[in-house]
């Protein structure tokens, strides 16, 4: 029985991605990668994702095949495993361009299978 409800999971992954972008908000990506702690920070977030997604139940990850469930898991055990492959032009894109997109289509899921919750 897993310790969370995947719910809970998937507010992990919203509530990590607003942290990022607040610590990152009026930071260009030359203060970032010079900035240890907030990268430090920002890598934990990350891990953050990637474990919560690795949580979700495959029956809902299969219902929303366009979030990409083993991206999110991948750089988690990239940042976990491989901490000194990490390279911060990637984790700069990921956040500027991959990032954002996601919170509406987790916000659509919740609000998708909240619904269908309530009906059966």
């Amino acid at each position: 029985m897993p310790s969370r409800d995947w719910p809970l999971r998937i507010n992990d992954i919203l509530q990590s991605i607003a942290a990022i972008q607040q610590r990152l908000a009026g930071m260009n990506f030359e203060e970032f990668q010079e900035d240890e702690t907030i990268i430090k920070a920002i890598l934990y977030d990350f891990i953050i994702i990637g474990e919560a997604s690795i949580n979700v139940p495959a029956e809902i990850k299969s219902l929303y095949p366009n979030i990409p469930w083993g991206l999110m898991r991948d750089a988690r055990n990239l940042i976990a495993h491989e901490y000194f492959r990490i390279n911060l032009d990637v984790i700069w894109d990921i956040i500027r361009n991959d990032l954002p997109p996601l919170i509406p289509q987790l916000q659509n899921l919740l609000d998708t299978e909240e619904g269908n919750n309530a009906v059966n």
